[in-house]
């Protein structure tokens, strides 16, 4: 069982659990000192300060202040409590009022949206969710982002797709924006540090003659970002070049 991959545990039970179905509840063992949302809760703020790899069944219970094995009696493992940590937050997410303004901004809304997301729980971004949790938060999160197509003239699966395309984007970049804060946290050297150091170790073996686009475009790049990659200009560039291509696509719809 992979730790980085939604619905990794028992389907039926997760889904039971997701939806706080009572039968999803073991009717024998200990006395439950706690309830399920407590477990989460704790779960997610361990992620949150840790990283994703510290949530293990112990450091939850320690946590909680429990023995390891009372959690048994909530959750079955780690694989159905990453869906209920990934449901919950997704049900927290604060979701912007756009009704009424146009559909490329309430796009841009969902997009901001999730980016928060990934800001507060930079793990929610590492996991895999092409099977997704399918939880009361992911299903409500997921009505409100369909929401944002409305009016549009788009097929039900064009939105669908359009969505996806939107917030693979997102997740990715909010992957490179946690991986630069934490080159630079583990470093203690920026982007300009880094760079003043490696920077003329590399001219003294790059040949603008052999390497004509690399040189100039990387250095035009550069100089314009301050670094080779520039996670928040990049989520700027290619939300704007999705809205386009979204826009193409609507465009192309109304004419047919």
């Amino acid at each position: 069982m992979s730790p980085d991959r939604s619905s990794a545990g028992d389907p039926a039970r997760t889904v039971a659990l997701l939806w706080r179905d009572p039968a999803a509840v073991p009717r024998r063992g200990p006395r439950r000192a706690l309830d399920l949302d407590a477990v989460v809760a704790a779960a997610v703020a361990l992620a949150d300060a840790e990283g994703l790899e510290a949530v293990t069944m112990r450091r939850v219970a320690d946590r909680l202040g429990v023995a390891p094995m009372s959690l048994y009696t909530y959750v079955p493992g780690k694989g159905e409590l990453l869906d209920l940590m990934l449901d919950a937050v997704r049900a927290a997410m604060p979701r912007a009022d756009t009704a009424g303004l146009p559909w490329q901004e309430r796009v841009a809304a969902v997009a901001a949206e999730n980016l928060a997301l990934y800001a507060d729980h930079p793990w929610a971004a590492t996991v895999s969710t092409l099977r997704p949790p399918l939880g009361p938060g992911a299903i409500a999160r997921y009505e409100h982002e369909l929401a944002a197509f409305d009016g549009c003239g788009l097929g039900d699966v064009e939105v669908d797709d359009c969505l996806t395309a939107l917030l693979t984007f997102v997740r990715a970049c909010a992957r490179d924006a946690a991986a630069a804060a934490e080159a630079v946290r583990d470093s203690g050297v920026d982007d300009a540090g880094w760079w003043a150091a490696a920077g003329p170790v590399l001219a003294r073996h790059l040949d603008p003659g052999a390497f004509p686009r690399a040189t100039r475009i990387g250095a035009a790049a550069g100089a314009a970002h301050g670094s080779a990659h520039d996670p928040v200009h990049a989520h700027r560039f290619g939300l704007a070049r999705l809205l386009d291509g979204f826009a193409a696509l609507v465009e192309a719809r109304g004419r047919s």
